[in-house]
C-alpha cells in the first residue's frame, strides 16, 4: 500500500545554536508543509540503491544541490532505523507541499518527518508519534551531524514549543507554550543555502578555542531567553521584539550571521519591525521579523522585497 503523510516547516523564535548545549530554546511551527508519499516501484532512477525519488518541492536556486549529500545521508539513517531493505523492498519516494525549502525554515525536518510518516503508514509500523519523532531525529544526523532534535520536534508536533536538549541521553525536555494571539510575522529569504552540519561544526570549534567567550555568552542568552518567554505569555510583542534584537546580536557574536542577513535585519527595523533576527542556520537562509499589524507587515514585505529579497508573510503559533 502506498502511504502519504505530512511533516511541518518551522522557525525558531530563540535560541538557534545554543540549543545545541542544553540551553532552552522556542521555536513554532508554520502552516507550510512538506509531504511525502512512498510506494513499491520498480527503479529505473535511482537517488541511492533501492529508491527513487521524485523531488517536487519548492526551493531557493541552488537548494537541492547543495542538500543532496544531506538527503543521502538522512535517507539511509532512517532506513537502517527501521531495518527496511531496500535491495528486498525497493521504494518509490514522491516529495511535494508548499513549504519552499531553504536554509531556517526546517525543511529538512519536514522531510524526514513527512517520510518517517508515510514509511510508517506503507509497511504499517504501527508507530505514534513519539516514535515518529525518533525516527526524524535520526534522520536529521545526515543534516546536522548531532542535532538539537528541536526542527523534528517541531514538524512533528506542530505548534508552538519551548525545547530543552538533555545532554545525558535522556528525553528532552519539550513543553507546548500558549500564547495569546497568533504572531504576524516576514520571512525573507536571503537566497543563500549553507549545511546546518559544517556551521554546528564551525560554532563548536570556536567554542572550543574561547570558552570563557562561549560562558558570558551563553549567560546573555539566558537572560534573552527568560524575558522572550514572559513577553510571550503575556502577549507584549514589543518586548519580545527587543529580546528577538538581542538574540541576534548574540548569534552575531558566534560568527553565524551574513552581510544579506544583516541588510535585511536593517530594512525591517527601519520599516517598523519590531525585532528581527536570523532563524535556523545562519550565514544565510532565512530572517524572521516581527511585526505589531497587517499594514506593518506590508510595508516590511514590500522593503524587503525591493531590496531583492524574497518575503512572505504568515503567522506563528497556530497551524492551519
Amino acid at each position: 500500500m502506498a502511504g502519504k503523510r505530512i511533516g511541518y516547516g518551522k522557525v525558531i523564535l530563540f535560541g538557534e545554536h545554543f540549543v545545541v548545549y542544553g540551553l532552552p530554546a522556542i521555536a513554532s511551527a508554520i502552516s507550510n508543509i512538506t509531504v511525502a508519499e512512498v510506494e513499491e516501484t520498480q527503479i529505473t532512477d535511482e537517488f541511492i540503491p533501492g529508491l527513487e525519488l521524485i523531488d517536487n518541492r519548492p526551493c531557493v536556486e541552488g537548494y537541492k544541490i547543495k542538500k543532496r549529500g544531506e538527503m543521502e545521508r538522512s535517507f539511509d539513517l532512517m532506513f537502517k532505523f527501521l531495518k527496511i531493505d531496500l535491495q528486498k523492498t525497493p521504494l518509490k519516494i514522491t516529495l511535494s507541499g508548499n513549504l519552499k525549502c531553504a536554509s531556517g525554515i526546517g525543511a529538512s525536518a519536514a522531510l524526514t518527518s513527512s517520510v518517517a510518516r508515510a514509511l510508517n503508514e506503507h509497511f504499517s509500523f504501527g508507530l505514534n508519534d513519539d516514535q515518529i519523532n525518533e525516527v526524524s531525529y535520526e534522520g536529521e544526523k545526515g543534516a546536522a551531524g548531532t542535532p538539537s532534535g528541536i526542527d523534528n520536534t517541531c514538524s512533528t508536533y506542530g505548534g508552538m514549543l519551548t525545547f530543552t536538549k538533555n545532554l545525558e541521553g535522556f528525553p528532552n525536555k519539550i513543553d507546548l507554550l500558549e500564547i495569546k494571539e497568533p504572531l504576524k510575522i516576514v520571512l525573507a529569504s536571503t537566497g543563500i543555502t549553507q549545511e546546518t552540519k559544517e556551521v554546528v561544526a564551525d560554532v563548536k570549534a570556536e567554542r572550543e578555542k574561547d570558552p570563557d567567550k562561549y560562558v558570558e555568552i551563553f549567560e546573555e542568552y539566558k537572560r534573552v531567553y527568560i524575558s522572550g518567554l514572559e513577553a510571550l505569555k503575556k502577549g507584549d510583542i514589543n518586548k519580545v521584539g527587543k529580546s528577538m534584537n538581542k538574540n541576534q546580536e548574540l548569534l552575531r557574536q558566534i560568527n553565524v550571521s551574513c552581510d544579506e542577513i544583516e541588510k535585511i535585519v536593517s530594512i525591517a527595523l527601519e520599516n517598523g519591525a519590531l525585532g528581527a533576527k536570523l532563524t535556523g542556520t545562519g550565514r544565510g537562509g532565512l530572517v524572521i521579523c516581527l511585526v505589531p499589524d497587517e499594514t506593518t507587515q506590508e510595508k516590511v514585505t514590500k522593503a524587503v522585497s525591493e531590496a531583492g529579497f524574497e518575503a512572505t508573510k504568515t503567522e506563528l503559533g497556530k497551524v492551519v
